[in-house]
C-alpha cells in the first residue's frame, strides 16, 4: 500500500518547501494539492461538501509553482495535482507546465485532472459548463499529442491548431500518468484516456461497488488512489482490502508547527503498512 498526503497549499499555511522537506524526510510516497485559480464573488453552484465553501478554495497556490518548488527541495516526492481543473487551462501552456516540471523533477509528476464543480469560476475562464467533459477530452488528447509528437497538430471541436514545435518533452514515456477524478462521466474518460482513478474518500463499503462499476466501463483493471482519507490505521486496512493502489491521508492547511505535528502522526500510521 502506497501512502502520500492531499492537501491545499495557501498563503496561510505551511509553505511549499518546508512542507515537501517534511514529506520526503518521512517517507510518504505523494503529495497530491488542489487547484482554484479563484472563486467569484457571486456563486449559485452549491458547494459539494455541503454548507459554507471553506476558506482553503478561496486562496490555494498555483499548483505548477509549488509543486516545482517542492521538487527543488526533494528526491523521491511523487508530485501530483488533485486535482488540475483543465477545463479552466489552456491545453499548449498546460503541456509546457506539466513537461517542464517533469523534466525538472525527474520524472516525478502524477497529472490528477478533473472537469470541476463551481461553474461560475470555470464561466470566468470562457468555458460553457455544459461542454466541459468535451473540452476536457479534447484538452487531454491534445497535450498527450504535444508530449508525444515531435511536430503536434489537433483539430476539434474546441481545440485547433496547425502543426507546433514544443519541447520539453516529458520525461516519462510517453507522458506522465494521468489520474482522472470524478465518477461516472470520469470512468468512461479514464476508459478513453486515462491511467488511474483519482477517488474521493467514499468509505470502503461505497467504493467497492464504484470500482467494480470502473472496471466494467474500462474493461480493464485500473489502478485507484483515494483522496482525502483519515490518517488512522482502520482507514488504511479498509481501503487495502479493496486492493486499491494509494491513500492519502489528507492534510489539514495550518500553520508550519502544527502541520509538522499532524505529519509525524500520520508517518507513524504509514510505517505499519510499508
Amino acid at each position: 500500500m502506497k501512502i502520500g498526503v492531499s492537501t491545499f497549499v495557501t498563503d496561510q499555511g505551511i509553505g511549499p518547501a518546508p512542507l515537501g522537506r517534511a514529506l520526503d524526510e518521512r517517507g510518504f510516497d505523494s503529495l497530491f494539492i488542489a487547484e482554484h485559480t479563484h472563486i467569484p464573488a457571486s456563486r449559485r453552484t452549491p458547494y459539494p461538501g455541503g454548507g459554507e465553501l471553506p476558506e482553503i478554495y478561496y486562496r490555494t497556490l498555483d499548483p505548477f509553482i509549488v509543486l516545482t518548488t517542492i521538487a527543488a527541495v526533494t528526491e523521491r516526492l511523487l508530485l501530483g495535482t488533485g486535482i488540475a481543473l483543465v477545463a479552466q487551462r489552456d491545453p499548449i501552456i498546460m503541456a509546457k507546465e506539466v513537461a517542464s516540471l517533469d523534466l525538472v523533477s525527474g520524472g516525478r509528476v502524477i497529472v490528477g485532472i478533473g472537469a470541476g464543480w463551481n461553474r461560475e469560476e470555470m464561466e470566468n475562464h470562457g468555458t460553457d459548463p455544459t461542454t466541459r467533459g468535451r473540452l476536457v477530452n479534447e484538452r487531454l488528447q491534445a497535450m498527450r499529442e504535444l508530449w508525444t509528437q515531435e511536430k503536434a497538430e489537433f483539430h476539434g471541436e474546441f481545440v485547433n491548431f496547425d502543426p507546433v514545435y514544443l519541447w520539453p518533452k516529458p520525461v516519462q514515456r510517453p507522458y506522465p500518468p494521468i489520474y482522472v477524478g470524478g465518477v461516472e462521466a470520469a470512468f468512461k474518460r479514464i476508459a478513453a484516456l486515462g491511467d488511474a482513478w483519482l477517488a474521493n474518500a467514499s468509505s470502503p463499503e461505497q467504493l467497492a461497488p464504484l470500482i467494480e462499476r470502473l472496471r466494467s466501463v474500462a474493461g480493464r483493471d485500473v489502478p485507484v488512489t483515494v483522496y482525502a482519507v483519515p490518517p488512522t490505521p482502520e482507514a488504511v486496512e479498509g481501503y487495502g482490502r479493496l486492493g486499491v493502489e494509494r491513500v492519502l491521508f489528507y492534510l489539514p492547511t495550518v500553520p508550519e508547527s502544527e502541520t509538522l505535528g499532524q505529519l509525524d502522526t500520520m508517518a507513524q500510521v504509514a510505517a505499519r503498512f510499508r
